[in-house]
């Protein structure tokens, strides 16, 4: 199996099934942000699987991909704003899905239209995964890899998943290891900030998630806009959990992280709305995941 064959496999494994059975910590307790009513969202004229969901600052568009495994053909989707908790689907994004074997997933984007993504397109001659370009009404320009000392270029390394800040200036991404196994060896958050068209690593990232990397694996990493708030999914026995994490100012260290007690049941992928009321993710209905969301209370 060549490299970028096994990036697949290991990425669908680890996002879409989640039960890896590593280290982790005692339960977290619980997240004093009051979110509750989580509701399913509904994509009209879409019942396929959708998961790692991201929404737009202005709300209009809800971007998301369907399941991350090797048997399945793993694209780029998104949906337009409909009312209520409802979305319409309009399909995929254009510039963004390559054929198969390739996998494109775990959407982001910035105030500025630019849209992040995971893709294992050049794995085999680059050891890098993040991809960016333009979106505009329904397809993304001039797609391209993102360049930065965040990807270690390093075989069995890649970038699993990351976020660009709503400003674009920073990205909050996941490093991960992988020997051999379906499993990572390893999995921890990382921030890197913009260099120009890169993102290096910001000097100090570690001190910063202390108290958000564990010997367990953590990814998924979703922030609000004033960088006050960090999101992510840990392991926690045989599930993921859903962990929030806050600090008084940008420049300290994330606090101890605490669940988020209105989600329950296997859920992974968190995306928070520009204005920090709805917090979206996605979840395991029997054989199926979907987008859920819950709401802040004012």
């Amino acid at each position: 199996m060549n490299q970028r064959r096994a990036v697949v496999a290991c990425l669908g494994w680890l996002l879409a099934c989640g039960a890896w059975g590593a280290d982790s910590r005692r339960a977290a307790p619980r997240s004093r942000a009051e979110f509750e009513d989580p509701r399913k969202v509904e994509i009209r004229g879409y019942d396929g699987d959708a998961m790692e969901p991201y929404i737009s600052c202005d709300g209009t568009y809800l971007f998301f991909n369907n399941r991350n495994e090797p048997s399945t053909q793993t694209d780029v989707l998104f949906a337009r704003k409909a009312e209520g908790d409802t979305f319409r689907f309009v399909g995929p994004a254009h510039g963004v899905n390559m054929p198969p074997p390739v996998l494109d997933a775990v959407p982001s984007m910035d105030a500025n239209g630019v849209l992040f993504f995971i893709s294992t397109r050049s794995y085999d001659t680059t050891l890098s995964t993040l991809f960016a370009g333009e979106f505009r009404e329904g397809g993304v320009t001039s797609a391209h890899l993102v360049e930065g000392d965040f990807s270690r270029r390093q075989a069995g390394w890649l970038t699993m998943d990351a976020e660009v800040s709503r400003d674009g200036s920073l990205l909050y991404f996941t490093d991960s290891r992988f020997a051999g196994r379906a499993v990572p060896e390893e999995a921890d958050l990382g921030i890197a900030r913009r260099a120009g068209e890169a993102f290096d690593v910001v000097a100090g990232s570690r001190a910063l998630l202390t108290n958000v990397n564990s010997r367990a694996l953590e990814y998924a990493p979703a922030t609000s806009s004033d960088g006050r708030e960090l999101f992510f999914t840990r392991l926690e026995g045989s599930s993921p959990v859903i962990l929030h994490s806050t600090r008084a100012e940008p420049s300290l260290p994330f606090g101890e992280p605490k669940g988020v007690a209105a989600i329950k049941g296997f859920a992974e992928g968190p995306s928070l709305s520009c204005d920090g009321r709805l917090l979206y993710y996605h979840r395991r209905d029997g054989g199926r995941f979907s987008i859920y969301r819950v709401t802040r209370t004012p």
